[in-house]
């Protein structure tokens, strides 16, 4: 963020930087050099609290308007190989 002050800044400039928030990027308020706030203008606001779809309602929204091709176990029977695999000897 290009724009930052301190809280004590903003307490007396506040009119004028709301009007410049309005207009263009947030700005960032600090505490003894540490960032502790933001000020943003109410469209960006809007725009990181408007409702979003959660993964598993796009997962199904996704499903039900894509073809899914579904598998069985029987697609997967001879794929493991079920041999006992090597022998290994554990004796020191």
């Amino acid at each position: 963020m290009e724009n930052q002050f301190t809280i004590s800044e903003a307490k007396n400039k506040l009119p004028a930087i709301v009007h410049a928030v309005e207009k263009g990027p947030s700005v960032q308020l600090t505490r003894r050099g540490r960032p502790v706030a933001v000020l943003l203008s109410i469209k960006e606001y809007e725009a990181l609290c408007q409702n979003r779809v959660g993964f598993w309602n796009a997962l199904a929204t996704f499903r039900e308007n894509n073809q899914i091709v579904d598998f069985s176990d029987q697609d997967f029977e001879n794929l493991r190989d079920r041999s006992p695999g090597r022998k290994v000897d554990l004796t020191c």
